[in-house]
Protein backbone atom coordinates (compact mmCIF):
# COMPACT_ATOMS: atom_id res chain seq x y z
CA UNK A 1 0.00 0.00 0.00
CA UNK A 2 1.57 3.52 -0.74
CA UNK A 3 1.40 6.02 1.95
CA UNK A 4 1.13 8.86 -0.42
CA UNK A 5 -1.26 11.67 0.85
CA UNK A 6 -2.47 11.82 -2.79
CA UNK A 7 -6.07 10.40 -2.85
CA UNK A 8 -6.29 7.61 -6.07
CA UNK A 9 -7.95 8.54 -9.21
CA UNK A 10 -11.38 7.39 -10.15
CA UNK A 11 -11.59 4.20 -11.64
CA UNK A 12 -14.70 1.54 -12.54
CA UNK A 13 -16.88 0.76 -15.13
CA UNK A 14 -19.53 2.20 -13.93
CA UNK A 15 -18.04 5.90 -13.88
CA UNK A 16 -18.40 8.17 -16.65
CA UNK A 17 -14.67 10.01 -17.04
CA UNK A 18 -13.73 12.26 -13.55
CA UNK A 19 -16.55 11.39 -12.02
CA UNK A 20 -15.37 10.17 -8.44
CA UNK A 21 -15.94 6.61 -7.28
CA UNK A 22 -18.89 7.85 -4.52
CA UNK A 23 -20.96 9.19 -7.42
CA UNK A 24 -22.53 5.99 -7.97
CA UNK A 25 -25.55 7.30 -9.33
CA UNK A 26 -23.37 10.04 -11.56
CA UNK A 27 -25.14 13.41 -9.33
CA UNK A 28 -22.36 15.51 -10.71
CA UNK A 29 -23.69 15.31 -14.30
CA UNK A 30 -26.59 17.18 -13.38
CA UNK A 31 -24.06 19.94 -13.48
CA UNK A 32 -23.63 21.83 -17.00
CA UNK A 33 -20.30 21.35 -18.71
CA UNK A 34 -19.03 24.64 -17.41
CA UNK A 35 -19.73 24.28 -13.74
CA UNK A 36 -18.35 20.53 -14.06
CA UNK A 37 -15.04 22.38 -15.40
CA UNK A 38 -14.79 24.89 -12.38
CA UNK A 39 -15.20 21.32 -10.06
CA UNK A 40 -12.48 19.36 -11.93
CA UNK A 41 -9.85 22.49 -11.77
CA UNK A 42 -10.58 22.41 -8.07
CA UNK A 43 -10.32 18.86 -8.22
CA UNK A 44 -6.76 19.24 -9.75
CA UNK A 45 -5.54 21.99 -7.68
CA UNK A 46 -6.58 19.95 -4.52
CA UNK A 47 -4.76 16.73 -6.10
CA UNK A 48 -1.55 18.14 -7.07
CA UNK A 49 -1.26 21.37 -4.54
CA UNK A 50 -3.01 20.35 -1.05
CA UNK A 51 -2.96 16.39 -1.07
CA UNK A 52 0.33 16.35 -0.75
CA UNK A 53 0.94 18.23 2.21
CA UNK A 54 -2.21 18.27 4.38
CA UNK A 55 -1.18 15.20 6.73
CA UNK A 56 1.72 17.15 7.08
CA UNK A 57 0.60 20.67 8.08
CA UNK A 58 -2.87 18.70 10.23
CA UNK A 59 0.02 17.10 12.41
CA UNK A 60 1.11 20.53 13.31
CA UNK A 61 -1.86 22.23 13.65
CA UNK A 62 -0.95 24.67 11.46
CA UNK A 63 -2.56 26.64 8.17
CA UNK A 64 -0.80 26.19 4.82
CA UNK A 65 -1.11 29.59 4.11
CA UNK A 66 0.64 29.19 0.59
CA UNK A 67 -2.74 27.69 -0.96
CA UNK A 68 -4.71 30.45 -0.32
CA UNK A 69 -3.77 32.70 -4.05
CA UNK A 70 -4.48 29.24 -5.32
CA UNK A 71 -8.07 29.48 -3.84
CA UNK A 72 -8.62 32.95 -5.37
CA UNK A 73 -7.23 31.97 -8.72
CA UNK A 74 -10.34 29.13 -8.91
CA UNK A 75 -12.27 31.62 -8.92
CA UNK A 76 -14.63 30.14 -6.01
CA UNK A 77 -16.83 33.48 -5.18
CA UNK A 78 -16.53 35.80 -8.39
CA UNK A 79 -20.03 36.20 -8.35
CA UNK A 80 -19.47 38.18 -4.94
CA UNK A 81 -17.05 40.93 -7.03
CA UNK A 82 -19.95 43.88 -7.97
CA UNK A 83 -17.15 44.58 -11.06
CA UNK A 84 -16.89 40.77 -11.86
CA UNK A 85 -19.17 40.00 -15.09
CA UNK A 86 -19.78 36.31 -13.35
CA UNK A 87 -23.53 35.06 -12.63
CA UNK A 88 -23.58 34.12 -8.66
CA UNK A 89 -23.89 30.14 -8.97
CA UNK A 90 -25.97 27.89 -8.48
CA UNK A 91 -26.64 26.72 -5.28
CA UNK A 92 -26.12 22.73 -6.91
CA UNK A 93 -22.81 24.08 -7.91
CA UNK A 94 -21.68 25.65 -4.58
CA UNK A 95 -22.71 22.49 -2.94
CA UNK A 96 -20.55 20.28 -5.17
CA UNK A 97 -17.14 23.09 -4.53
CA UNK A 98 -17.98 22.10 -0.78
CA UNK A 99 -18.03 18.60 -1.45
CA UNK A 100 -15.06 18.71 -3.58
CA UNK A 101 -12.61 20.37 -0.80
CA UNK A 102 -14.16 17.82 1.97
CA UNK A 103 -13.38 14.80 -0.07
CA UNK A 104 -9.48 15.92 0.02
CA UNK A 105 -9.58 18.01 3.50
CA UNK A 106 -12.23 18.79 5.71
CA UNK A 107 -9.81 21.54 7.75
CA UNK A 108 -9.66 23.53 3.78
CA UNK A 109 -13.80 23.22 3.51
CA UNK A 110 -14.14 24.29 6.66
CA UNK A 111 -11.52 27.17 6.06
CA UNK A 112 -13.47 28.13 2.54
CA UNK A 113 -16.88 27.87 4.40
CA UNK A 114 -16.62 30.41 6.83
CA UNK A 115 -14.75 32.62 4.59
CA UNK A 116 -17.10 32.40 1.24
CA UNK A 117 -20.63 31.32 3.69
CA UNK A 118 -20.61 32.85 6.57
CA UNK A 119 -18.56 36.03 6.25
CA UNK A 120 -18.88 36.53 2.90
CA UNK A 121 -22.24 35.90 2.99
CA UNK A 122 -23.77 38.11 5.96
CA UNK A 123 -22.00 41.01 3.98
CA UNK A 124 -23.55 39.86 0.67
CA UNK A 125 -27.24 39.41 3.06
CA UNK A 126 -26.51 42.34 5.55
CA UNK A 127 -24.26 44.78 4.25
CA UNK A 128 -25.62 47.92 2.34
CA UNK A 129 -24.50 48.31 -1.61
CA UNK A 130 -21.34 50.08 -0.42
CA UNK A 131 -20.42 47.52 2.32
CA UNK A 132 -20.63 45.32 0.08
CA UNK A 133 -18.10 47.14 -2.39
CA UNK A 134 -15.66 48.20 0.02
CA UNK A 135 -15.42 44.41 1.23
CA UNK A 136 -16.59 41.46 -0.99
CA UNK A 137 -14.25 42.25 -4.16
CA UNK A 138 -10.47 42.12 -2.20
CA UNK A 139 -12.65 38.80 0.09
CA UNK A 140 -13.62 36.88 -3.45
CA UNK A 141 -10.36 36.82 -4.44
CA UNK A 142 -9.16 35.83 -1.05
CA UNK A 143 -6.96 38.89 -0.47
CA UNK A 144 -8.63 39.64 2.68
CA UNK A 145 -9.81 36.75 4.69
CA UNK A 146 -12.90 36.91 6.74
CA UNK A 147 -14.60 35.30 10.31
CA UNK A 148 -17.37 35.10 11.93
CA UNK A 149 -17.73 35.44 15.30
CA UNK A 150 -21.28 34.46 16.56
CA UNK A 151 -20.61 31.40 19.29
CA UNK A 152 -19.58 32.29 23.30
CA UNK A 153 -17.46 30.72 25.85
CA UNK A 154 -20.97 29.95 27.86
CA UNK A 155 -23.14 29.35 24.85
CA UNK A 156 -24.09 27.34 21.76
CA UNK A 157 -27.11 25.89 20.96
CA UNK A 158 -28.80 28.83 22.96
CA UNK A 159 -27.04 31.71 21.23
CA UNK A 160 -29.95 32.85 20.30
CA UNK A 161 -31.07 33.84 23.68
CA UNK A 162 -28.35 33.91 25.52
CA UNK A 163 -26.25 36.17 23.43
CA UNK A 164 -23.91 37.93 26.02
CA UNK A 165 -21.53 40.57 23.87
CA UNK A 166 -22.86 43.90 23.69
CA UNK A 167 -22.66 47.06 22.05
CA UNK A 168 -23.15 50.66 23.23
CA UNK A 169 -23.11 52.99 20.61
CA UNK A 170 -20.54 56.16 21.25
CA UNK A 171 -21.26 59.11 18.92
CA UNK A 172 -20.11 57.87 15.38
CA UNK A 173 -18.78 54.91 16.60
CA UNK A 174 -19.71 51.24 18.83
CA UNK A 175 -18.27 49.96 21.67
CA UNK A 176 -18.27 45.91 21.80
CA UNK A 177 -17.67 44.32 24.82
CA UNK A 178 -17.61 40.43 25.42
CA UNK A 179 -15.84 36.80 24.26
CA UNK A 180 -16.47 34.36 21.21
CA UNK A 181 -14.92 31.13 21.08
CA UNK A 182 -14.24 28.77 18.47
CA UNK A 183 -14.05 31.31 15.47
CA UNK A 184 -12.50 29.56 12.36
CA UNK A 185 -9.62 31.91 10.95
CA UNK A 186 -10.01 34.58 13.73
CA UNK A 187 -5.75 34.51 14.28
CA UNK A 188 -5.18 36.09 10.99
CA UNK A 189 -8.22 36.82 9.57
CA UNK A 190 -8.75 40.49 8.06
CA UNK A 191 -12.36 41.24 8.37
CA UNK A 192 -14.53 39.57 11.73
CA UNK A 193 -17.69 39.59 11.61
CA UNK A 194 -19.26 39.85 15.18
CA UNK A 195 -22.38 39.99 16.38
CA UNK A 196 -23.23 41.85 19.53
CA UNK A 197 -26.65 42.59 21.72
CA UNK A 198 -27.36 46.59 21.79
CA UNK A 199 -27.52 47.57 24.91
CA UNK A 200 -30.33 49.75 24.24
CA UNK A 201 -32.46 47.92 22.32
CA UNK A 202 -31.48 44.47 23.26
CA UNK A 203 -31.69 43.69 19.19
CA UNK A 204 -28.72 41.28 17.82
CA UNK A 205 -26.24 43.67 15.64
CA UNK A 206 -23.64 42.55 12.89
CA UNK A 207 -20.52 44.44 12.71
CA UNK A 208 -17.41 44.13 10.83
CA UNK A 209 -14.52 44.18 13.13
CA UNK A 210 -10.89 44.96 10.84
CA UNK A 211 -7.66 43.42 11.88
CA UNK A 212 -5.71 45.30 14.83
CA UNK A 213 -8.70 46.79 15.61
CA UNK A 214 -7.82 48.53 19.43
CA UNK A 215 -9.55 45.97 22.07
CA UNK A 216 -9.76 42.95 19.86
CA UNK A 217 -7.66 39.86 20.53
CA UNK A 218 -7.56 36.31 19.32
CA UNK A 219 -6.08 33.75 20.71
CA UNK A 220 -5.48 30.39 18.97
CA UNK A 221 -7.55 27.34 20.78
CA UNK A 222 -4.18 24.87 20.93
CA UNK A 223 -4.36 20.82 21.57
CA UNK A 224 -7.53 20.38 19.53
CA UNK A 225 -8.16 16.70 18.07
CA UNK A 226 -10.01 17.96 15.02
CA UNK A 227 -9.75 19.84 12.15
CA UNK A 228 -6.10 20.56 13.11
CA UNK A 229 -5.56 23.24 10.27
CA UNK A 230 -8.27 25.27 10.94
CA UNK A 231 -6.89 28.47 13.16
CA UNK A 232 -10.24 28.43 15.87
CA UNK A 233 -9.49 30.85 18.16
CA UNK A 234 -11.12 32.46 21.39
CA UNK A 235 -11.40 36.28 20.91
CA UNK A 236 -12.26 38.88 23.76
CA UNK A 237 -13.38 42.25 23.09
CA UNK A 238 -12.57 44.58 25.56
CA UNK A 239 -13.90 48.53 24.84
CA UNK A 240 -13.59 47.66 20.83
CA UNK A 241 -14.37 50.52 19.37
CA UNK A 242 -15.98 49.94 16.13
CA UNK A 243 -17.25 52.96 13.39
CA UNK A 244 -21.21 52.97 12.34
CA UNK A 245 -20.01 52.72 8.68
CA UNK A 246 -18.77 48.91 10.14
CA UNK A 247 -21.95 48.12 11.57
CA UNK A 248 -23.81 46.13 8.93
CA UNK A 249 -26.98 47.98 7.72
CA UNK A 250 -29.46 45.03 7.23
CA UNK A 251 -28.16 42.99 10.41
CA UNK A 252 -30.89 44.16 13.57
CA UNK A 253 -31.94 41.21 14.60
CA UNK A 254 -31.05 37.31 15.55
CA UNK A 255 -33.54 36.33 12.40
CA UNK A 256 -30.76 38.00 10.18
CA UNK A 257 -28.25 35.38 11.67
CA UNK A 258 -30.02 33.20 11.23
CA UNK A 259 -30.66 33.76 7.43
CA UNK A 260 -26.85 32.80 7.34
CA UNK A 261 -26.65 30.48 9.06
CA UNK A 262 -29.97 28.43 7.10
CA UNK A 263 -27.68 29.06 4.25
CA UNK A 264 -24.26 27.84 5.70
CA UNK A 265 -25.91 24.24 7.34
CA UNK A 266 -26.57 23.35 3.90
CA UNK A 267 -23.25 23.95 3.48
CA UNK A 268 -22.13 21.54 6.06
CA UNK A 269 -24.17 18.84 4.78
CA UNK A 270 -22.21 18.81 1.79
CA UNK A 271 -19.30 18.42 3.21
CA UNK A 272 -20.31 15.81 5.18
CA UNK A 273 -20.78 14.04 1.87
CA UNK A 274 -17.25 14.93 0.71
CA UNK A 275 -15.89 13.70 4.07
CA UNK A 276 -18.25 10.53 2.81
CA UNK A 277 -16.66 10.11 -0.79
CA UNK A 278 -12.99 10.84 0.69
CA UNK A 279 -13.12 8.02 2.94
CA UNK A 280 -14.94 6.03 0.56
CA UNK A 281 -11.88 6.23 -1.57
CA UNK A 282 -9.55 5.74 0.37
CA UNK A 283 -11.25 2.72 1.54
CA UNK A 284 -11.93 1.53 -1.84
CA UNK A 285 -8.34 1.43 -3.29
CA UNK A 286 -6.87 0.02 -0.36
CA UNK A 287 -9.09 -2.84 -0.67
CA UNK A 288 -8.05 -3.64 -3.61
CA UNK A 289 -4.51 -3.29 -2.96
CA UNK A 290 -4.09 -4.94 0.55
CA UNK A 291 -3.53 -8.62 0.19
CA UNK A 292 -4.37 -11.29 3.47
CA UNK A 293 -4.16 -15.52 2.79
CA UNK A 294 -3.22 -14.74 -0.57
CA UNK A 295 -6.02 -12.22 -2.44
CA UNK A 296 -6.41 -8.45 -1.68
CA UNK A 297 -9.21 -7.79 0.91
CA UNK A 298 -11.54 -6.28 -1.25
CA UNK A 299 -12.40 -9.76 -2.91
CA UNK A 300 -13.66 -10.60 0.94
CA UNK A 301 -17.39 -10.61 1.47
CA UNK A 302 -17.47 -8.86 4.87
CA UNK A 303 -15.23 -5.85 3.15
CA UNK A 304 -17.28 -5.52 0.79
CA UNK A 305 -20.26 -5.56 3.19
CA UNK A 306 -18.63 -2.72 4.64
CA UNK A 307 -17.74 -0.61 0.85
CA UNK A 308 -21.29 -1.38 0.34
CA UNK A 309 -22.70 0.14 2.82
CA UNK A 310 -19.96 3.36 2.58
CA UNK A 311 -21.77 4.08 -0.84
CA UNK A 312 -25.42 3.53 0.68
CA UNK A 313 -24.56 6.54 3.26
CA UNK A 314 -22.72 8.40 0.48
CA UNK A 315 -25.43 8.01 -2.04
CA UNK A 316 -28.31 8.61 0.12
CA UNK A 317 -26.75 12.13 1.61
CA UNK A 318 -25.53 13.05 -2.12
CA UNK A 319 -29.29 12.75 -3.27
CA UNK A 320 -30.82 14.73 0.14
CA UNK A 321 -28.04 17.63 -0.38
CA UNK A 322 -28.73 17.45 -4.65
CA UNK A 323 -32.34 17.93 -3.92
CA UNK A 324 -32.39 20.15 -1.46
CA UNK A 325 -30.09 22.47 -3.49
CA UNK A 326 -32.54 22.03 -6.24
CA UNK A 327 -35.29 23.50 -3.92
CA UNK A 328 -32.58 26.59 -2.74
CA UNK A 329 -31.80 27.25 -6.55
CA UNK A 330 -36.33 27.19 -7.09
CA UNK A 331 -36.37 29.53 -3.95
CA UNK A 332 -38.74 27.41 -2.13
CA UNK A 333 -36.53 25.65 0.89
CA UNK A 334 -37.19 25.51 4.33
CA UNK A 335 -35.27 25.72 7.64
CA UNK A 336 -36.39 22.31 8.58
CA UNK A 337 -35.03 21.10 5.12
CA UNK A 338 -31.64 22.39 5.49
CA UNK A 339 -31.32 20.91 9.75
CA UNK A 340 -32.67 17.25 7.84
CA UNK A 341 -29.62 17.41 5.64
CA UNK A 342 -27.26 18.75 8.54
CA UNK A 343 -28.32 15.85 10.87
CA UNK A 344 -28.56 13.33 8.48
CA UNK A 345 -25.61 13.58 6.24
CA UNK A 346 -23.51 14.12 9.27
CA UNK A 347 -24.74 10.94 10.86
CA UNK A 348 -23.96 9.07 8.15
CA UNK A 349 -20.64 10.37 7.75
CA UNK A 350 -19.95 9.74 11.25
CA UNK A 351 -21.28 6.02 10.29
CA UNK A 352 -18.94 6.05 7.23
CA UNK A 353 -15.40 7.08 8.37
CA UNK A 354 -15.84 4.71 11.00
CA UNK A 355 -16.39 1.44 8.73
CA UNK A 356 -13.52 3.34 6.84
CA UNK A 357 -11.42 3.11 9.49
CA UNK A 358 -12.25 -0.44 10.45
CA UNK A 359 -11.80 -1.62 6.66
CA UNK A 360 -7.77 -0.47 7.25
CA UNK A 361 -7.49 -2.12 10.36
CA UNK A 362 -4.48 -0.52 12.31
CA UNK A 363 -3.28 1.27 9.18
CA UNK A 364 -6.42 3.34 9.73
CA UNK A 365 -4.88 5.04 12.35
CA UNK A 366 -2.30 6.36 10.67
CA UNK A 367 -1.73 10.09 9.17
CA UNK A 368 -0.16 8.56 5.69
CA UNK A 369 -3.39 6.45 5.14
CA UNK A 370 -5.54 9.43 5.38
CA UNK A 371 -8.29 7.49 7.34
CA UNK A 372 -7.19 8.51 10.50
CA UNK A 373 -8.03 12.53 9.49
CA UNK A 374 -11.19 11.94 7.69
CA UNK A 375 -11.76 10.05 11.13
CA UNK A 376 -10.98 13.02 13.79
CA UNK A 377 -12.39 15.95 11.50
CA UNK A 378 -15.87 14.25 11.01
CA UNK A 379 -16.64 14.42 14.63
CA UNK A 380 -16.17 18.44 14.20
CA UNK A 381 -18.57 18.65 11.19
CA UNK A 382 -20.93 16.34 13.37
CA UNK A 383 -21.28 18.94 16.03
CA UNK A 384 -20.39 22.56 14.27
CA UNK A 385 -23.32 24.79 12.82
CA UNK A 386 -25.67 23.10 15.14
CA UNK A 387 -26.06 19.90 16.67
CA UNK A 388 -27.84 16.90 15.66
CA UNK A 389 -30.29 17.16 18.57
CA UNK A 390 -31.02 20.67 17.61
CA UNK A 391 -31.75 19.80 14.20
CA UNK A 392 -33.96 17.09 15.39
CA UNK A 393 -36.00 20.01 16.91
CA UNK A 394 -36.04 21.97 14.32
CA UNK A 395 -37.35 19.44 11.88
CA UNK A 396 -39.77 18.08 14.89
CA UNK A 397 -41.69 21.42 15.42
CA UNK A 398 -42.38 21.68 11.78
CA UNK A 399 -43.51 17.74 11.35
CA UNK A 400 -45.69 17.96 14.29
CA UNK A 401 -47.26 21.63 13.00
CA UNK A 402 -45.00 23.87 15.56
CA UNK A 403 -45.16 21.89 18.70
CA UNK A 404 -41.85 22.78 19.64
CA UNK A 405 -39.87 20.91 22.35
CA UNK A 406 -37.22 23.58 22.55
CA UNK A 407 -36.35 24.35 26.51
CA UNK A 408 -37.16 28.08 27.04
Amino acid sequence: MSTTSALPAPSGPYLDQGLLPADFYAHENLLSDGERAKIEAIRAFLRTQAAPIVNDYWARAEFPFQLVEGFGSLGLVDWADPDSPEARPSNLLSGFIALELAHFDASLATFAGVHTGLAMGTVLNCGSDEQQRRWLPAMSRFEKIGAFALTEPHGGSDVAGGLLTTARRDGDHWILDGSKRWIGNATFADLIVVWARDTETGHVLGFVVEKDTPGFTATKIENKMALRIVQNADIVLDGCRVPEANRLENANSFKDTAKILRATRSGVAWQAVGVMFGAYEIALQYAKEREQFGRPIGGFQLVQDLLVRMLGNATASCGMVTRLAQLQDAGVYRDEQSALAKAYCTARMRESVGWARELLAGNGIILDYNIGRFVADAEAIYSYEGTREIQTLIVGRAVTGGLSAFVR
